[in-house]
């Protein structure tokens, strides 16, 4: 603010009021980025367990599909993986994280009895504990794309929400600080020359 305006009252107190709302916000926003923080360990505990797990289940499949592989030949195996009918109906819908709207997925049920999966009764134990192994497959996969997602738009917000409380902490509040203590200094100034004023004025009376 330039020396030569002179500030007002007024314009002080809206100063003031300025640097309350955003005093009020930096603790919202630190108390939202803190609670993020929280629920993002959890979610990257959990999507830790499903990776471990998601592997797991893909080396059991791997080994259960081989096996059938070997005894009953790849042509059959691809024939009976043509022949299933039902391919699972998944659903995105969205709940909500501390404001962040992260996916849910739901899906029709993917593990099945071997007379649901569509290619008959007449094959070997084999093809139904690779059928099987697989539909766990199936269902870490969705478990596990839910659970990541979510840790990604959760850390997107962190990140936005951190940017918001450094901006308020370093520039926005400092800055109305120092506008503050400027015109508190002026209006100071101005009182004085006035006080010094009147008393120049009642001498000369």
């Amino acid at each position: 603010m330039p020396q030569d305006i002179k500030p007002t009252r007024s314009e002080l107190l809206k100063l003031k009021r300025q640097i309350r709302l955003a005093s009020s916000g930096y603790n919202l926003l630190k108390k939202k980025r803190d609670g993020l923080i929280l629920e993002f360990f959890e979610v990257l505990r959990k999507a830790k367990t499903l990776r471990e797990e998601l592997v797991n289940e893909y080396k059991a499949a791997l080994g259960k599909i081989n096996i059938a592989r070997t005894l009953e030949g790849d042509l059959k195996v691809k024939s009976i993986a043509m022949a299933i009918r039902d391919i699972p109906d998944v659903k995105l819908t969205t709940k909500n994280i501390m404001g962040v709207k992260v996916p849910r997925i739901e899906s029709s049920e993917i593990k099945k009895a071997f007379l649901e999966r569509g290619y008959g009764i007449y094959n070997s134990s084999a093809i139904d504990e690779a059928a099987a192994a697989y539909e766990k497959v199936v269902e870490k996969i969705i478990l596990a794309a839910e659970v990541e997602t979510s840790m990604r738009k959760l850390l997107n917000e962190i990140e936005k929400t951190k940017r918001r409380v450094n901006a308020l902490e370093y520039i926005v509040i400092p800055s109305l600080e120092k506008q503050k203590s400027f015109i508190q200094l002026r209006l100071d100034e101005m009182e004085r020359e006035n006080i010094f004023r009147m008393k120049r004025i009642k001498a000369k009376a």
